[in-house]
């Protein structure tokens, strides 16, 4: 069974992009572009990972990973969460509590974003 990606980011060239690769990569891949669906889209999608931008036009991406790794009830907060950021260096926060579990800087390099997930999803 292939494994499932949930990848959100407001710019729709860098989602179409991330989503090809990713598919033609062997993952099955969701794709959104608001902020407010992530939640939903977890309940119903149960992601094994979460490429999440850092800025979106409706929520900042890191308070919705904070939501995610400090989830109450434990149901989702086990997601690994990959951050995506053209202007935040996300590698001072990566041990925090609620920080996501990687981070990808734009431009990003494929090969190195792929092997992230590799890792992340081995873990």
């Amino acid at each position: 069974m292939c494994k499932k990606i949930l990848v959100l980011d407001d710019d729709l060239a860098i989602l179409d992009a991330l989503g090809d690769v990713l598919e033609y990569g062997g993952y099955d891949v969701c794709k959104l572009s608001r902020g407010d669906e992530i939640f939903e889209q977890i309940e119903d999608y149960h992601p094994d990972l979460i490429l999440l931008d850092v800025m979106l036009a409706d929520r900042d991406g890191r308070e919705i990973c904070k939501q995610i790794k400090l989830d109450e009830n434990h149901e989702i907060s086990n997601i690994p969460v990959i951050m995506i950021s053209a202007t935040h260096d996300l590698s001072k926060v990566l041990n925090q509590r609620g920080a996501p579990d990687d981070f990808v800087a734009k431009p990003f390099d494929i090969d190195n974003l792929l092997n992230k997930i590799e890792l992340q999803l081995a873990a």
